[in-house]
């Protein structure tokens, strides 16, 4: 198993019709066979399963992809604070391919789309 570096890119929205490739992110995790999260294996790399998230006009942020109770998955940028949190809408069941979504809830509570730009 090896760690895979997943690009996420802000995806059409309302605000971003056309998308941007200057909102996203870049996170570290084991994927599986198919494509998806391997909680096991993430336990045993929990603390090299990172997180860089970058807005165009923002300082880039550095986190962990962290599983909370409740078997949510989420960014964190500050050790035992939860209050800086984005979670990932049913993260575990994503498979991350090119061209695939996600949903993101960041900091200022807005849910949003981002497309799998690339899986290295």
């Amino acid at each position: 198993m090896s760690l895979r570096t997943i690009r996420l890119e802000l995806a059409r929205s309302h605000e971003f019709p056309a998308g941007s490739s200057r909102h996203g992110y870049e996170f570290r995790a084991p994927l599986d066979a198919d494509g998806k999260i391997d909680a096991e294996a993430w336990k045993r790399h929990r603390n090299d399963c990172t997180v860089r998230r970058f807005w165009d006009g923002a300082e880039d942020e550095s986190g962990l992809l962290v599983h909370t109770r409740g078997r949510k998955w989420v960014f964190s940028y500050v050790p035992d604070e939860t209050s800086d949190d984005e979670p990932i809408f049913k993260f575990d069941g994503h498979i991350f391919r090119p061209g695939e979504y996600v949903s993101i809830t960041e900091h200022d509570g807005v849910q949003r789309p981002f497309r799998v730009a690339s899986v290295r």
